[in-house]
């Protein structure tokens, strides 16, 4: 008989007992970032013309979130306070935004019902955790919080993808609100944005631009589908907001390779998903924006910049897999998010809900213990 007792057994449940246990553990909030870098990285080569490349990591992207639907209510299962103090931080909300974002590239591949389903699911989720997440809202902000912004603007770029073959003028509509609202959010988290994650951050302080280079995208995407619904009245301002966005874009990614060279951080670590997801986007939105502004500068960096996405998702995705394998045999933290707490505790800080918590910090350029 199991001792309930034991560590890793939770709420009375033997879900969380040996190997199942670890492998749950390996699923803290953010998980869902792992999708939305890989099926970014997959549209940006797609738009590449790497159509089979593209294919391989769309059906890993695929896999992925299955994988996650599946286990997910496992792990809610097994740890029921933990999961709903996770499901209250803005890394919960990619789930949201990797839904949205797969979605855009199954309905770009030509699966249309796919792609309303996965508006649906999207739209639902968005919904869901977004009351609980603003409700346990902390600052100042780091990374992970931009998913506030990210979870609604990868439901505007799926609607804007969906709204052309569907012809569906509303899906435009709502893309538009959608983007608005995104970009709102946006200035809200980052007047509110703690300025040292770009020294201390483990990855996730790349939303900073990925975020923005989405928004650009959403942009981007929304200029063009006017044409072909007929209506060609906000075109030339909605061209004017993505080239605007892009700018801002790119300024950020200075910012963010002069921070990454000057406080190296080489460790592994699972925000470094956060970091592939706008390195795909920089490239993705480039070739959106370099079409809509018939601007080949634009559209040669994209070329450029989607090899050096795609060569760190590689990067990320054999240090994932190094890291499922030790823990999976018990030789690891999974640093699965954040503990389970009391009614009367305060929310944890958003610089808590994700990564390895054995593995040092940087602050400033000195290293110091991890909590």
């Amino acid at each position: 008989m199991t001792d309930e007792s034991a560590p890793g057994v939770k709420d009375g449940s033997r879900l969380t007992a040996g190997v199942l246990g670890r492998v749950l553990d390996l699923i803290p909030p953010a998980t869902g970032a792992e999708v939305m870098a890989t099926a970014v990285v997959s549209i940006a080569l797609s738009l590449d013309g790497q159509e089979t490349l593209s294919r391989v990591i769309l059906a890993m992207a695929g896999v992925t979130w299955v994988t996650l639907a599946m286990l997910v209510p496992l792990r809610a299962a097994s740890d029921r306070a933990r999961f709903r103090a996770d499901a209250a931080t803005p890394a919960a909300l990619t789930a949201a935004a990797a839904t949205g974002v797969l979605g855009t590239r199954l309905t770009l591949l030509g699966w249309t019902w796919a792609g309303i389903a996965m508006l649906l699911i999207a739209f639902l989720l968005w919904a869901a955790l977004l009351g609980p997440v603003l409700a346990a809202w902390n600052a100042p902000t780091v990374g992970v919080s931009l998913l506030l912004a990210v979870s609604a603007e990868s439901i505007a770029v799926l609607a804007v993808a969906l709204s052309v073959p569907e012809r569906a003028r509303w899906l435009l509509i709502a893309a538009l609100a959608l983007l608005g609202l995104g970009l709102g959010l946006y200035v809200f988290v980052i007047l509110r944005f703690d300025l040292h994650q770009l020294a201390t951050g483990r990855g996730d302080h790349w939303i900073t631009g990925g975020a923005l280079g989405l928004s650009a995208l959403a942009a981007a995407n929304i200029a063009s589908a006017p044409k072909a619904l007929g209506i060609v009245g906000a075109r030339g301002a909605l061209k004017d907001v993505a080239i605007g966005l892009w700018i801002l874009t790119m300024l950020w990614l200075v910012v963010l390779l002069f921070a990454e060279a000057r406080w190296p951080r080489l460790r592994y670590d699972v925000r470094r998903w956060s970091t592939v997801f706008p390195l795909g986007m920089y490239a993705a939105s480039s070739f959106a924006v370099g079409a809509v502004a018939h601007t080949g500068a634009i559209t040669s960096f994209a070329r450029v910049w989607v090899w050096i996405a795609f060569a760190t998702w590689a990067i990320v995705v054999v240090a994932s897999i190094w890291r499922a394998v030790k823990v999976t045999h018990g030789r690891g933290s999974a640093a699965a998010g954040t503990p389970a707490r009391t009614a009367d505790e305060p929310p944890p800080h958003l610089d808590q809900v994700l990564g390895d918590e054995e593995a040092p910090r940087v602050s400033l350029g000195v290293t110091r213990s991890a909590r």
